[in-house]
């Protein structure tokens, strides 16, 4: 039976937990209880990532996962499986450029599900403003081996650059993420930031993403404000004077 689904977060939390099959696995993590550790710890968007796992395991995880954020008014994107995701009543689905279409992943949710979509240039970036999408993902920022063949590092000046292109649609930065730079990358411009392999690190995922939380809620410090208000100011002269 298709559960309830949940619409999109408004806005999307700057904290975005992705549960990646294979690395909670090699973690000694059922995905069903790491997924709990996060929402209990405040993770309240989470994405299911399990592209080598049958459809059948997959389907049970995302329902145990949708069934699990409903108890803790968290919000469930299926990876890459709009089928499953459907099923699941999940609360969207990402996908990637050569992935189904964001068109046709629209025509199976509608208007008001989470549709987000991997972008690794400002081009694709660019393009992807044109779709249907709810948010844009960019990376990988930093170099990251959560896959087993990234993308080079697009870095803070590209996360800075892809907000401006973007407009109004949020953008997710994804790829090498920590809690040591995590408020770095939102500083620079990302609305969200997806995290993978940090949460596992300490072995108490309810805590990491808890601290997670509290260092992406933390307003920035007087410092960081008052170079990122010169950085504004220097290219509206720059821009005054062409």
């Amino acid at each position: 039976m298709v559960a309830p689904v949940r619409t999109a977060p408004d806005p999307l939390p700057k904290l975005y937990a992705i549960v990646d099959a294979d690395l909670t696995a090699r973690a000694g993590w059922e995905v069903p209880a790491f997924a709990e550790a996060l929402v209990r710890g405040g993770a309240a968007l989470i994405q299911l990532r399990a592209r080598a796992t049958r459809t059948g395991r997959l389907l049970a995880w995302a329902d145990r996962l949708v069934d699990l954020a409903a108890r803790y008014g968290a919000t469930i994107v299926v990876n890459d499986r709009a089928d499953v995701a459907r099923l699941a009543g999940a609360g969207g689905v990402h996908v990637g450029r050569d992935d189904l279409s964001v068109t046709a992943v629209r025509g199976v949710f509608g208007p008001s599900m989470i549709v987000g979509l991997s972008t690794h240039t400002l081009e694709q970036l660019q393009a992807a403003t044109l779709e249907p999408i709810t948010y844009a993902a960019l990376g990988p920022v930093f170099e990251t081996n959560s896959k087993a063949s990234p993308d080079a590092p697009v870095g803070l000046e590209m996360v800075r650059q892809a907000a401006r292109v973007a407009g109004p649609i949020p953008v997710v930065a994804i790829g090498g993420i920590t809690l040591d730079n995590a408020a770095q990358v939102i500083a620079a411009g990302a609305s969200t930031v997806a995290v993978i392999s940090d949460l596992l690190v300490g072995g108490d995922p309810e805590r990491r993403v808890a601290a997670f939380v509290a260092a992406l809620e933390r307003p920035p410090s007087r410092a960081t404000s008052v170079k990122r208000l010169c950085s504004r100011r220097l290219r509206s002269t720059r821009g005054s004077a062409s």
